[in-house]
């Protein structure tokens, strides 16, 4: 495979031992967790689980990193042990982080409930405000979080200037690019130093494991992976077989979602029922000019809310055929949800009204259906609201 290989053949090839063991095609489960040592070995070189250091999570990692333009690659348990072991990674006791104010509701709990009795400070700033950055950067100060496109408003910051800040102040940047995935954002490529990823969602992409990802520079997610191995939030070998099957048609999957997701905010814009639509790829949304020179595409996520309040809502959501109501996102099948009483549950109805997540705020991740069925479903259910 060529070096200047494109993303679809990244994702079939990258990674791969060829040929793999046997002769085999397609590289097989590792799921021992007893292999011989080899002379000289340091602790966190020996093939074993929870060091993330057999076989099959070699392989995984290298298929991750090439996705991600990166030195390296690290699979996790869940998209909340990246974040949490990233932070405990960068952070100590008295260290403080800039964060994006408007965050996955996990995320935001981690820093809320948790990061006093840790040690650190936090200071949350608005990421489409450059000039209110240097404000909020104290001497303590060792890295700075955003997310590409915000969870549930489909907000994109000023990320090029985040990382131009972070490289000028000596911070380490890190970004969440859940929402994105490599198709649509690679940050390490804009400069972003790790970059994570709830690889549940858009790389495995058909809702059956639960996995995280982190990747950037040997150095940085060695840091990252050294962390780990202490907090034991390893990825079990089969479903790292799984992520590494789903990660194969992630392209394929991702620009059906994207031309879904379109489709569908064009429609909904156009609605005498519908209020407000937030998605980048509308020409309307307050980003949606920097957001074409960052992205290759909008994401297959979009949120709206309903004339009628709460009880329009629900009529609607009570209406549709094709999206199951259900929390999560990324997958093969459409899902629609309220954030607030899912994603957002977690905050205070005061934190919650101040991030725009209104009660009757409707989230809708796109599948890879047809945009008309889709289109059409939304309208019948709408015409019963």
């Amino acid at each position: 495979m060529h070096d200047d290989a494109r993303i679809e053949t990244l994702a079939v090839h990258a990674g791969e031992r060829t040929p793999g063991p046997e002769g085999s095609v397609v590289f097989p489960i590792f799921q021992g967790t007893v292999y011989r040592s080899e002379p000289g070995e340091s602790y966190h070189d020996i093939k074993y689980l929870r060091l993330n250091s057999t076989p099959s999570q070699s392989y995984l990692h290298d298929k991750l990193a090439a996705l991600e333009g990166a030195e390296a690659a690290l699979a996790t348990s869940s998209g909340m042990a990246a974040i949490t072991t990233i932070l405990h990674a960068l952070l100590g006791a008295g260290d403080h982080l800039l964060v994006g104010d408007v965050l996955y509701g996990g995320t935001h709990n981690l820093l809320t409930q948790h990061a006093q009795r840790l040690g650190w400070s936090y200071t949350f700033v608005d990421p489409h405000d450059p000039s209110s950055w240097a404000a909020a950067r104290q001497p303590n100060t060792r890295a700075f979080l955003v997310e590409t496109i915000t969870n549930p408003l489909m907000r994109v910051g000023e990320l090029a200037e985040v990382v131009t800040f972070a490289k000028a102040e000596g911070l380490v940047s890190v970004i969440d690019n859940t929402f994105a995935s490599p198709v649509n954002f690679r940050p390490v490529e804009a400069g972003f130093d790790l970059v994570f990823h709830s690889a549940t969602k858009y790389l495995n992409g058909h809702s059956d494991l639960v996995a995280g990802s982190v990747a950037g520079s040997a150095e940085l997610v060695d840091r990252v992976r050294r962390t780990l191995n202490l907090y034991g939030g390893s990825l079990d070998p089969h479903a790292g077989y799984l992520l590494a099957r789903g990660l194969k048609t992630l392209a394929l999957r991702v620009r059906a979602q994207n031309a879904n997701a379109q489709a569908l905010a064009e429609f909904l814009t156009g609605h005498e029922a519908v209020l407000a639509v937030n998605y980048p790829g509308l020409p309307d949304h307050p980003d949606h000019a920097h957001a074409s020179r960052l992205l290759s595409g909008f994401g297959g996520m979009l949120s709206f809310r309903l004339r009628g309040g709460v009880d329009a809502t629900e009529a609607f959501l009570e209406a549709l055929s094709l999206p199951a109501v259900a929390p999560s996102l990324g997958g093969i099948e459409s899902l629609v949800t309220r954030p607030s009483l899912t994603s957002h549950a977690g905050m205070s109805p005061a934190d919650r009204e101040r991030a725009g997540v209104h009660d009757d705020l409707v989230r809708f991740s796109c599948g890879i259906e047809h945009s008309d069925d889709l289109v059409e479903d939304l309208g019948r259910a709408l015409a019963k609201v």
